[in-house]
């Protein structure tokens, strides 16, 4: 995984649920473009949805992941639900609440929601709903082969566990209920 679109994970109830927090920041590249000031119009950097969908998605695949400690490539698989009444600017912060749903041997599946808080707000505001559902690479069924290392885990997200106090080596996988 090349770019984080979360920051720091707040807390986690190992295979129960995960609490991350991205800062939108005016620095950030995507931003410039979307949406670059037009004849008399001003700029309006927004976050693009599908950005806050991936912020989503890292948060849930890391309490996916956590779950199997870490053994498993954990891939998105599908987006079943994804619903954003509001839109993150510079100076936002972005909640992502991620709970496990369903855990198999082939993947998880993921119930999530997305809250806001502008920089003069003093608390978060609920403003979406996502809920996706993950494979597990090496259960995919598909024969296909992939590379016995976990490109999916890399060393960016182990950093980003540790800076949140959670060691990625000492984790123990949870049963999988039947």
């Amino acid at each position: 995984m090349r770019w984080l679109w979360i920051d720091r994970i707040i807390s986690l109830e190992p295979g129960r649920r995960l609490v991350a927090v991205k800062n939108v920041s005016a620095a950030e590249d995507h931003l410039h473009q979307h949406f670059p000031a037009e004849g008399s119009e001003r700029v309006l950097p927004i976050m693009p949805g599908s950005l806050v969908i991936e912020g989503m998605a890292q948060t849930a695949g890391i309490l996916v992941g956590h779950a199997g400690a870490f053994k498993e490539k954990v891939v998105l698989a599908k987006v079943s639900k994804a619903e954003l009444t509001a839109d993150a600017t510079p100076g936002c912060t972005l909640r992502y609440t991620a709970n496990l749903t369903q855990r198999t041997h082939q993947g998880a599946a993921t119930e999530g929601k997305v809250e806001l808080r502008g920089p003069a707000d003093d608390a978060f505001t609920e403003i979406g709903a996502i809920n996706l559902v993950f494979s597990h690479l090496d259960h995919n069924g598909a024969g296909e082969a992939f590379p016995e290392h976990n490109f999916v885990f890399g060393e960016t997200f182990k950093n980003l566990l540790r800076n949140s106090g959670i060691d990625p080596d000492k984790v123990e996988p949870l049963p999988i209920e039947a």
